[in-house]
């Protein structure tokens, strides 16, 4: 059987640690209060090599150095340095975020585009429900809805419209969801996780992952209005099949593309007459 658990130097490696820097600063785990030259042997890399990963550790503050006439290094504690790093991390990438966004202007472009890993798709449906203006209909089977249940939840709070299917047992939402008719039906033939999106009929998302969720058998994402309002269409319909209580009906039927008029709508066939094109 393979032992697939990876080793400290590997973890650091991942951390963005060079080969040297990592086994230095493992010694040093082992053999704390070591002097270069007693390091250099010990990880069997060249005096020279040593010396400049002790002072690159030190710049990343991984390192502690009693700076005597003999200088000997000291490993900080994996965990002070795991913290610090991750809050490295996090500044490195607010700027970035900060500087990048500067470069991005979306231009949509009606096109169909491909999400090839999980990650990418949640991050992709947390990022539509949470930019949504006025309303966000869903499909979720159990995995997904749990992952975006809190994005659904806090999209409804600042006063979007949100509605969707469900396919576990019923849930006490602040939003429109009901469970499908179909549901062990629906779980026990679809060969897969399915979850779909789609956020002020003017982005959709549609996925279908491995059944423990772990890959992408198929995911595309598009900003196109026309498709966009065809999958609102189709997703209101499929809740109208399951409103079972008048309130239900009465919620169901305001999403309509014939009685609702979402953005994407909007941007598709102009302003209405008769019709707040604010959305209001």
């Amino acid at each position: 059987m393979t032992n697939n658990k990876i080793t400290p130097e590997q973890s650091l490696a991942a951390l963005g640690f060079t080969e040297t820097e990592a086994a230095v600063y493992c010694e040093l785990l082992r053999a704390p209060a070591s002097t270069g030259y007693r390091l250099a042997p010990s990880i069997g890399k060249a005096a020279a090599s040593v010396y400049q990963a002790l002072a690159a550790l030190s710049q990343k503050g991984a390192v502690l150095v009693d700076d005597t006439e003999t200088k000997t290094y000291r490993a900080v504690p994996p965990s002070e340095l795991i913290a610090a790093l991750s809050k490295s991390f996090e500044a490195r990438a607010a700027e970035a975020v900060q500087s990048l966004e500067g470069l991005h202007e979306p231009q949509p472009d009606d096109r169909l585009y491909q999400l090839s890993s999980v990650d990418q798709v949640f991050e992709r449906a947390t990022a539509m429900i949470e930019q949504a203006k006025e309303i966000v209909l869903f499909d979720l089977f159990p995995e997904p809805f749990r992952r975006l249940e809190g994005a659904l939840t806090h999209a409804a709070s600042r006063g979007v419209t949100v509605a969707g299917l469900l396919y576990d047992r019923a849930v006490r939402t602040p939003y429109l969801a009901l469970r499908s008719s179909r549901s062990r039906f629906v779980l026990e033939r679809w060969p897969g996780v399915q979850m779909n999106v789609v956020a002020d009929a003017s982005e959709h998302l549609i996925a279908l992952l491995s059944r423990d969720a772990r890959s992408v058998r198929r995911a595309v994402w598009s900003d196109s209005d026309y498709l966009a309002c065809v999958e609102h269409s189709s997703r209101a319909s499929e809740l109208r099949a399951d409103a079972s209580t008048p309130a239900e009906r009465k919620a169901v039927s305001a999403l309509n593309l014939l009685t609702s008029y979402p953005p994407g709508l909007r941007k598709l066939i102009g302003p209405c007459e008769g019709r707040n094109t604010d959305g209001a």
